[in-house]
Formats: structure tokens, C-alpha cells, sequence
């Protein structure tokens, strides 16, 4: 099934719906990489058609590392999403990313372990090296600033997301080595997600919500779950209104990634063409169908 989806939203941590918005169809799909993680909700925002996507699921039921990025990713793109703004629970471990900040990154570590972070992890589909230097797609960052700017949103413009394994927070120690690594945030999806879309030929940005200061600030202290969790629900808020208002106003068009994003795997396969497995290959064909023949 396609759509023309103009935008998808994956809602992070707190993020389960988007309020405001009258949902029109749920979609409960299946994928080559198993099922995602909850139903995905379409509506129509204005001309605009919205998709959403709870990564925890709606009862935020999936731990970070056992969510299935893979069959995220590629089931909104089986309906047609070729944007995604991914909404991402976060700690803020720089001076200007403190509780209730809003962050549209730039860049990001992966601290990550044992998460399948390639479309293609089945020997005989293909060996993807796609250009991961500039993580997030700055035309949509750019429209996504810009948007925020016109509904009045405080934004912090750039940083360095560390996404790290959890579900655990992290220690003292482990945060110093973050900070003294250039990062700006740390939070536990934000990889292999990024890359898969990467792969996916979806131009994806992050806008991250901070709601504490981890371990690492002296007047600060241990983080408190329960103080974690009030800063959500008013983050969380933000957040979703500011969407819904993203969805309404966000240009319809798609313009070329200048950065090559849509078209990632041009340059990226170097498995030569008799190495490659028919049958992987026609199921990887929804993805990267454009390059991946037999």
C-alpha cells in the first residue's frame, strides 16, 4: 500500500499521539524485517497527509534496543513517506541544553551495541556504505528551524546527539567521556534509526526534547525519574502541538537533498552484481529497489 504521505512523525519517549488531529485510517502492516512497533495513524493536516508512528510503541511497551528500527522505517515508507521528523527524549549534557530545551542536532555518535544497523544484514543482499557524514538532512532541518521560528518555538539550532544503549541511564563517568567527545545531548534511539533512513533514501531530522541535565551538572544531582517524568508530560506537549503546527505549515514539495540524502545509494553498493541473491534482493526491493538488482 502507498500514500502520498508528506510528512511522518515517529514519536519518541512521551510522544504516543498527536494531539488535535482527527485520524482518519491505522494502519497495522507487516514488513520483510517482521512488524514495526505499533499501528501507523494517517490524517490529513490541511492539504497535507500525516503519518505517525509511537517508537516505544503506544504503551511504550519496546525497550530502546529491541524496537525493530528496520520494520519502522521501511513500513512508512511502504505508505509513501519520503520525510520523517523524528521526536527523541533526550538528557542535555551542554550549558544551552537544559531541561524543557528543544534541539534540532546536526551531528551524532553512536554508542550503540548489538542493534542491526544496515537494511541489508543478510549475506548475499548487498554491502551498503552510504555517505553518512552529515547525519541529518539540513534542507529538512532548515524547513523544520524555520517552522519553529514562525509558530514562535524556541529552539537550540545544532549539537551532537550520543545515542547510547540503555534502557539504563548512564554513569557519571560515562557522561564525562560524552561531553569530553562533543556531545550536546544523549539519548538511547537515535541509532541506528538515523542510518536506516540513510539507507531508506528518507530524508530524516531530529528535534529533541531535553528533560533534565543527566548526572553531570553540580547543582543538578541524581537524576529523579519523578522530576524527569513532569518535565516530559510538559515537553511533551510542546512538542506535539508544535508538529501539529509543523504538519499544517510544512512545504509540500520536496525538493533534491542537496546533501545526496534521497539519493544515498548511488555510490554506496559494493557487492558486485553476481554476488547478490535474487530472492533477498526482490525482498529488499520496497527500500532499495531504485539500485539493488540481480
Amino acid at each position: 500500500m502507498s500514500m502520498n504521505i508528506d510528512l511522518a512523525v515517529i514519536g519518541g519517549t512521551g510522544v504516543y499521539h498527536l494531539p488535535g488531529l482527527q485520524w482518519q485510517d491505522s494502519h497495522a502492516l507487516q514488513t520483510r524485517f517482521g512488524a514495526p512497533s505499533g499501528p501507523i495513524r494517517t490524517a490529513c493536516i490541511g492539504s497535507a497527509q500525516v503519518a505517525f508512528l509511537a517508537r516505544h510503541g503506544e504503551g511504550h511497551a519496546l525497550p530502546p534496543h529491541q524496537i525493530n528500527y528496520r520494520a519502522n522505517l521501511q513500513a512508512l515508507h511502504d505508505l509513501g513517506a519520503r520525510r520523517v521528523l523524528a521526536i527523541n527524549t533526550v538528557g542535555g549534557i551542554g550549558p544551552d541544553y537544559g531541561p524543557r530545551a528543544l534541539a534540532v542536532p546536526d551531528q551524532i555518535i553512536d554508542y550503540t551495541w548489538g542493534r542491526i544497523s544496515t537494511l541489508c544484514e543478510a549475506p548475499g543482499s548487498s554491502v551498503l556504505h552510504v555517505d553518512f557524514g552529515n547525519p541529518y538532512t539540513e534542507s529538512l532541518r532548515l524547513d523544520l528551524l524555520a517552522a519553529c521560528k514562525d509558530a514562535g518555538v524556541g529552539v537550540v539550532a545544532g549539537g551532537c546527539y550520543g545515542a547510547t544503549q540503555g534502557p539504563r541511564l548512564e554513569t557519571k563517568a560515562e557522561i564525562a567521556r560524552l561531553r569530553r567527545d562533543g556531545c550536546d545531548l544523549v539519548g538511547m534511539t537515535g541509532m541506528p534509526e538515523a542510518k536506516l533512513a540513510r539507507e531508506a533514501e528518507i530524508s530524516y531530522c531530529t528535534i529533541a526534547m531535553v528533560t533534565d541535565y543527566d548526572c553531570w551538572h553540580a547543582e543538578h544531582g541524581s537524576v529523579d525519574v519523578s522530576k524527569v517524568i513532569a518535565v516530559l508530560k510538559a515537553n511533551s506537549g510542546n512538542a506535539t502541538r508544535l508538529m501539529a503546527r509543523i504538519a499544517r505549515d510544512f512545504p509540500r514539495e520536496h525538493p533534491p537533498c542537496p546533501a545526496g540524502s534521497d539519493h544515498a545509494l548511488d555510490f554506496a553498493i559494493m557487492t558486485s552484481p553476481e554476488s547478490r541473491d535474487p530472492q533477498l534482493l526482490a525482498k529488499l526491493d520496497a527500500v532499495a529497489g531504485r539500485v539493488l538488482k540481480a
